[in-house]
């Protein structure tokens, strides 16, 4: 059957059956309006979240000179954010899954705003108490890692709580559009700031840099606690009937999941997809943190043309994000929407190292990496939510994000080591690239195991990832 008659029989069935046509009105209704409450206010969170783990790679075209560090105590520091993120994950989920969203996000939000502003002062600290500046630098980056610690795998956690497995992709590729977003907007107001307050009432332009986008992190908290609900049937702004949908399809659906910390951890699912998360991550993160300094490398002299110029692979990247994950989520197919993302990331993050020297032709792979990177992201994470729930869905999504988060800290190892042992950053690329490759045969390897997940109806086959 072609799909003008599919399209026909649906019409004709739902003619046949006002009913169901009714009832499938109603649901898409109220999940429209629940990704409308929700949505938009983590997308500003998770921008903001971003921002303030990533800046530092703007940061660094100034406070090096500023406070004599080497590249090496640069990547260092840069990394060691991901040890206090990475030991705090999972303990961060379970407390979110006990104590509720509203309050644990907030303060995470809070708590790492104070943090990322404190870095400005780094030098001052170091003063006060009589050690050395990379010392201080070291401490503030990983109390920052400790305080941001299960925000992402936190709101992907939250998001099972309203969403069921078949709309999830759908709504993390809306969530996760924050990340081009914050390195679009990011780029050219980082750079920006660094240019025009430098020197304003005695501190440099990375200081107000950190401090001007610390504080959104700070207010934001106070609107979690009051915006949030922690649950659906908490939701005082659904209808009974919206809170009775939400509430059944998502109590049918989890009784076909993995419930206890036991079962996340016996499961091989799991531990591919840490493996899938480290992975790309590990050239998403190289990418961010040294982008900068790569355009600079080339001949880019302006703070804010090279923010500018960052701007670009993310922003087609946000794009490519949406349409995958729309597309997957309406042909129900997630191995090759994640594993062809993966390989062309991979192979034009080793072209745009090759072609390093020619501005044009280098961000012309840099854009299509960062689409590739982009587009598996929230194919990736749609995978956890459709097989676990309860403290196993905490637990198993706290440790993915967990381990994988670990490639923070090889994402800007590698390039730190490529540029001390060879004098270029692009030589590190090379590995980025490669890591994108084993990313894709991970995903590979996962997808070949089918869910043991079912969805609302039982006429709905299970989907691999």
């Amino acid at each position: 059957m072609g799909p003008v008659s599919e399209i026909s029989a649906k019409g004709d069935e739902s003619s046949r059956n006002p009913s169901t046509a009714t009832a499938n009105l109603f649901e898409e209704n109220t999940y429209r309006k629940v990704a409308l409450r929700l949505l938009p206010l983590l997308v500003v969170c998770y921008i903001v979240a971003y921002l303030d783990r990533v800046n530092i790679g703007f940061a660094k075209l100034q406070m090096l000179a500023d406070l004599g560090f080497s590249d090496t105590v640069y990547a260092f520091g840069a990394s060691i954010f991901f040890w206090g993120y990475v030991l705090f994950e999972v303990p961060s989920n379970l407390v979110l899954h006990r104590v509720g969203a509203r309050i644990w996000i907030a303060r995470i939000l809070v708590s790492w705003g104070i943090a990322s502003a404190a870095i400005m002062f780094t030098a001052q600290i170091a003063s006060a108490i009589g050690t050395s500046n990379d010392m201080v630098f070291y401490v503030l980056r990983f109390l920052l890692g400790v305080c941001e610690a299960g925000f992402f795998p936190g709101i992907v956690l939250y998001l099972t709580y309203w969403f069921p497995a078949d709309r999830q992709t759908k709504a993390l590729g809306l969530f996760v559009i924050a990340l081009p977003l914050s390195l679009v907007i990011g780029g050219p107001v980082s750079g920006g700031l660094l240019h025009v307050t430098n020197g304003i009432m005695g501190l440099n332009g990375w200081q107000w840099m950190l401090l001007l986008e610390a504080l959104p992190a700070v207010l934001l908290g106070g609107v979690v606690f009051l915006w949030l609900d922690d649950r659906p049937d908490k939701a005082r702004w659904l209808t009974g009937a919206e809170r009775d949908l939400v509430v059944s399809q998502l109590s049918v659906e989890n009784v076909h999941k993995q419930h206890y910390v036991r079962d996340a951890l016996k499961d091989f699912r799991v531990w591919t997809m840490m493996g899938v998360v480290f992975t790309y991550n590990t050239g998403f993160y190289g990418l961010s943190f040294w982008l900068p300094t790569i355009l600079r490398d080339a001949g880019v002299a302006d703070t804010f043309t090279i923010g500018l110029l960052t701007a670009i692979p993310y922003a087609c990247g946000g794009v490519v994000m949406v349409l995958n994950s729309r597309h997957a989520s309406r042909t129900r197919e997630y191995r090759y929407h994640g594993v062809v993302p993966a390989v062309l990331g991979g192979l034009s993050l080793i072209a745009s190292a090759y072609f390093a020297h020619n501005i044009p032709v280098s961000m012309v792979f840099l854009t299509i990496s960062a689409c590739g990177i982009m587009g598996l992201m929230p194919i990736v994470w749609s995978y956890p939510g459709r097989v676990l729930s309860d403290t196993a869905a905490a637990a198993g999504i706290g440790l993915i994000n967990s381990v994988g988060s670990l490639s923070g800290i090889t994402g800007a190892m590698i390039s730190g080591l490529a540029l001390s042992m060879t004098g270029s950053v692009n030589n590190g690329t090379y590995v980025l690239g490669l890591s994108l490759l084993v990313s894709a045969g991970l995903i590979f390897l996962v997808s070949s195991r089918r869910t043991s997940v079912q969805t609302r109806s039982a006429l709905i086959p299970a989907t691999p990832v």
